[in-house]
């Protein structure tokens, strides 16, 4: 049997022996091309990296299927239609859970994430494999300062609906998910597959009990010229991250007497360990 730290090393080199429990998962939708870059930068990182190309019409299917062919540290999925990140995600974990894999660091395509952190996550997850380990992002100056200052709602009622259980930012997708909890929660969810994903994922794991480990990320924003390529809609993806958190904040209601209890036993735990 696997146990959650067989992982090759922290440091695997992509031309040795792949993780057998961790894999890096790259959702991908019309990413222009910037995905090659990602691909490549994590493949030089990790093996084996898959991509879930989620009903892109720009081409990149073919090239990254093309791609895969010459390289078997990478795996292409490619779905028919698009169904959003979130549903791109739940397919590539499904599909990694029945090989046998236990977690996987999820990073978007568009060159935003840094494939060079993908060793210390993935190492911070096999020091502490019941955990998420989330990205802390790092913003320079080619973050949108509303996308910077509008974060901060997010986080805030992430962060409430948890009781302050150690989410530093909701919104980040570069992360570790322990996979066979996070399939438990969005199936139980009718939201999570589309830009819901990574604030609803944080708390709803938070409340099955997984903790938390931040570890920093840069974050780079590129520009059309440069190769950049954002989906993101102002209004559209606000409406959906109120209504999203308006179920988040009935459920927190429902669950508040347990959480509570938990967050009470902590304290006491805690408390002990320093006696």
């Amino acid at each position: 049997m696997r146990t959650p730290l067989e992982i090759s090393s922290p440091s695997v080199n992509p031309s040795g022996t792949p993780s057998r429990s961790h894999l890096v998962l790259i959702p991908s939708y019309n990413p222009g091309r910037k995905v090659f870059e990602t691909v490549r930068a994590a493949r030089e990182q990790w093996q084996p990296v898959w991509v879930v190309v989620d009903g892109s019409t720009d081409g990149t299917a073919a090239s990254l299927t093309s791609l895969a062919q010459d390289d078997p540290g990478l795996r292409v999925l490619v779905r028919p239609r698009n169904g959003g990140k979130g549903t791109a995600v739940l397919d590539g974990l499904e599909e990694a859970l029945r090989q046998g894999f236990t977690h996987a660091l999820v990073m978007d395509s568009d060159g935003q994430h840094p494939a060079a952190r993908i060793p210390a996550f993935m190492a911070a997850s096999a020091a502490s494999p019941e955990a998420m380990v989330l990205g802390d992002p790092v913003f320079d100056s080619s973050a949108p300062a509303i996308r910077v200052k509008g974060r901060r709602i997010s986080n805030w009622w992430a962060n409430f609906e948890t009781l302050w259980a150690g989410i530093h930012d909701s919104l980040c997708g570069f992360r570790v998910y322990p996979i066979a909890p996070l399939i438990r929660a969005m199936r139980a969810s009718i939201g999570m597959r589309r830009f819901d994903f990574d604030v609803e994922a944080a708390v709803r794991l938070s409340w099955q009990g997984v903790p938390a480990v931040n570890l920093s990320a840069p974050i780079r924003y590129f520009s059309a010229k440069e190769g950049g390529v954002s989906h993101f809609n102002y209004w559209r993806d606000n409406i959906l991250l109120t209504s999203m958190h308006a179920r988040l904040f009935a459920g927190f209601l429902i669950r508040l007497p347990f959480l509570l209890i938990r967050r009470l036993g902590d304290r006491l735990a805690r408390q002990q360990r320093r006696v």
